[in-house]
């Protein structure tokens, strides 16, 4: 009889896993098993994220209570070679100072521009300035394209999308972008998404409208072997160029003109030209890892808990427990053989480690710039060297792909390996197309280039008080042999008190790399570069940074040092019978050429940045000094400051309301012209008179509310509008006082 009893025990139990035991088992009215079920569907909550799927068969368990959806955003970027994750913060949806994120000049204004939004800019910060070997005509208009290396991906609990609207001005005279973001998850490793943003300012002054649409489709899935991340982006940009005004004297010095002038009727020196780029990105980067299993060591309160002798049987027959009931000895021996049986399909848990990764990345960049001039204006230029002035279309075109193959041993598979060590080989492929007059005939002509990059980097990213990551790459074969680039960063937690800790964050950089195709060569119907015996350009940085969260203070130290710096330069020509003293762009003939110093250059730059907050009182201020060794090469305004002011309180617990102005200013200096034919700042001819802009505030007033999914903004730009030296380009004024609106949704579905 006993034997016959375990057989049907083993019979019964033998294809059930233990979930399944469990399952049956709370049928029980034992409240100490139903006590174990809640513990351990809080240790799957807590450990996996997930809780027991289970079925209603069609039947309400809601009981009438809403059911909340669940709400939640993490968001990271990568880093576009290696594909490494960098968690970031979600800028997209920030509630403070949001009426800030429209602004041309920045979110705290250190960006110099040619007018309105979408327009081309430059920082005026230098370490901010991001040197684009190839694109050299998007890099000023980083405004709008934000590219790779800053896109945020998304992953939320739920299907989420962000309407935001931004306007000012009128019909006539008005900016307005509209930008659409949508993200969702496939499952909690996978998600993705898209990005549609559209801006159209028709600008103040003549000649001035920018048109930009852009779109952007990616995915991503990150498992534990195998992760991936897709990319594909384009962009239509399209900007006129007016040359700035004929005379600044319209705006420095408005009493000289007997006729009171509106922004609209101030002459400009160009007309029906345009800079157009349309460029195309697409990316993939993916690795698979190498590792092992290993087992979860789990500590004794949250071990599943043995079930009692009533709990085992109850998984039986109801004829068989009648039958053990009257049986003492066979009652023993069945709940012993079930013990067993619960006790040999326990399994513990496991994770993956991976030990290495096998790491692909490509990269395909199209770009398609065309420059219009419809308007006779080869007065204004000093050379033309094809094409009538009333029909110029001259089309440059850029193809580079580019693949890289990594091998990384990971850190912290072992206890002793502190740090992670990659391997990379890259090759590059570039091919320029572009016009070419022979034999006075209009051609194009194509030249590619090839290069094959060996490179290493060391990281340490876990860890709570000190993470570092040093990389480099060495041109090995190709157009570019010899170039090489060596970057350093790491960041450092020091104790203050028991409590809180300061972070020390420390930045180096030795690059030394032969200046881009296009800058050595590059032809339209105003410009011709030959350029093919310049040096190779040397730099050599040094940054570090202090910041302190609990008095929100940071410190900011920054040294480079340039050889063979390359820069792009007006070189006019003074009309007969014009001043010698004469800035008006009117009095000279314009020219743009590319030229190297064989001067070492340093910069250096200190920042310091100090907010205080008192109860509903902010004050958030910001200063910054550089100093250049070679001005008239290198110009830079020695002192740049934002400051903020405002108030900021709760209404009914849940409007948020900031209230404030805030200032934005900075010493005069010999600040870069434009040169519209070409989309690219230029510093100013030192052969000549130069203008010189700065010592003028810019002061903003604004409302900022913010209610559960909603923000919105009322900012007053440039109240302090009026007569001055109110440029941040020469001959580019700034735009009057404008009223600006803006507007973002965030819908869960």
């Amino acid at each position: 009889m006993r034997k016959i009893i375990s057989i049907l025990i083993f019979m019964s139990l033998a294809g059930l896993p233990s979930w399944a035991r469990f399952v049956l088992s709370a049928q029980s009215d034992d409240y100490e098993l139903s006590n174990y079920e809640d513990e351990e569907d809080n240790h799957r909550h807590s450990n996996k994220g997930n809780s027991r799927q289970s079925t209603s068969w069609g039947r309400d368990t809601t009981r009438g209570k809403q059911i909340p959806l669940p709400m939640g955003v993490f968001q990271w970027k990568i880093d576009p070679r290696l594909g490494t994750v960098i968690p970031s913060e979600n800028t997209d949806t920030a509630v403070h100072n949001f009426q800030n994120w429209k602004l041309q000049e920045g979110m705290t204004g250190n960006f110099s521009h040619t007018g309105n939004t979408g327009s081309a800019r430059l920082s005026r910060i230098f370490i901010e300035r991001k040197v684009d070997k190839e694109l050299i005509f998007l890099s000023p208009l980083d405004y709008f394209r934000g590219g790779i290396s800053n896109f945020l991906f998304t992953n939320t609990k739920s299907p989420i999308t962000n309407l935001a609207y931004h306007s000012c001005g009128n019909k006539q005279n008005g900016e307005e972008r509209v930008r659409g973001n949508f993200a969702t998850n496939i499952n909690k490793i996978s998600g993705v998404g898209f990005l549609l943003d559209y801006n159209y300012a028709r600008g103040y002054y003549t000649n001035q409208q920018n048109s930009q649409f852009g779109g952007t489709v990616y995915g991503y899935y990150r498992g534990e072997r195998y992760s991936m991340h897709a990319y594909i982006n384009a962009n239509h940009l399209k900007n006129a160029e007016n040359g700035g005004i004929t005379d600044d004297a319209y705006i420095t010095q408005p009493w000289k003109y007997q006729q009171k002038f509106g922004t609209s009727d101030i002459p400009v020196n160009l007309n029906s030209t345009w800079n157009k780029n349309d460029d195309e990105t697409y990316y993939l980067t993916h690795r698979y890892n190498l590792g092992y299993e290993r087992e979860i060591i789990v500590p004794d309160s949250l071990k599943p808990k043995a079930p009692s002798d009533n709990e085992l049987l109850l998984n039986l027959a109801d004829s068989i427990r009648t039958t053990l009931s009257k049986d003492s000895v066979a009652r023993k021996l069945a709940v012993d053989s079930l013990r067993k049986v619960w006790e040999n399909n326990l399994v513990n848990p496991t994770e993956f480690i991976p030990v290495a990764s096998i790491i692909h990345t490509f990269q395909m960049h199209n770009l398609n710039h065309t420059f219009y001039d419809q308007g006779n204006n080869s007065s204004f230029y000093t050379n033309q060297y094809w094409g009538k002035s009333s029909n110029i279309e001259d089309q440059t075109k850029v193809m580079s792909i580019r693949n890289t193959i990594g091998l990384a041993m990971n850190e912290g598979f072992k206890k002793w390996v502190k740090m992670g060590l990659t391997f990379f080989l890259t090759h590059e492929y570039r091919k320029y197309t572009q016009p070419i007059l022979l034999e006075e005939t209009l051609t194009k002509s194509s030249d590619s280039e090839n290069d094959i990059f060996v490179g290493a980097e060391i990281s340490k990213r876990n860890g709570k008080w000190l993470h570092y990551d040093v990389n480099g790459e060495f041109c090995l074969i190709g157009t570019n042999v010899g170039d090489f680039n060596i970057n350093g960063q790491g960041d450092f937690k020091f104790p203050i008190t028991k409590k809180d800790s300061a972070t020390f964050t420390l930045k180096a950089n030795i690059t030394n790399t032969k200046p881009t195709y296009l800058v050595r060569n590059y032809r339209n119907a105003y410009f011709n570069w030959n350029n093919n015996n310049l040096s190779n350009e040397f730099r050599t940085g040094l940054q570090a940074e202090i910041k302190y969260d609990r008095t929100r203070t940071k410190l900011l130290f920054a040294w480079q040092n340039i050889t063979n710096y390359t820069y792009l330069a007006m070189q006019n020509t003074q009309k007969n019978g014009a001043s010698a003293e004469s800035t008006i762009p009117a009095d000279f003939t314009h020219d743009a050429v590319i030229r190297q110093s064989n001067a070492s250059i340093q910069v250096f730059t200190a920042g310091i940045q100090q907010d205080i907050i008192w109860k509903i009182f902010g004050w958030e201020n910001q200063i910054t000094f550089q100093h250049s060794t070679q001005k008239d090469i290198l110009p830079l305004p020695s002192i740049n400051i934002y400051s903020n002011i405002y108030l900021q309180f709760r209404i009914a617990k849940v409007l948020r309301v900031q209230l404030g102005g805030d200032i934005r200013f900075f010493t005069k200096y010999y600040a870069p012209d434009y040169m519209g034919a070409l989309g690219m700042f230029a510093i100013q001819d030192t052969n000549h008179k130069r203008m010189s802009i700065g010592n003028y505030p810019i002061i903003n007033a604004y409302a900022n509310f913010h209610l559960k999914h909603c923000r919105i903004y009322v900012n007053a730009s440039h109240v302090n509008a009026g007569s001055g030296n109110m440029f941040l380009a020469p001959h580019m004024p700034m735009n009057p006082m404008s009223i600006n609106f803006g507007l973002s949704w965030n819908f869960f579905n």
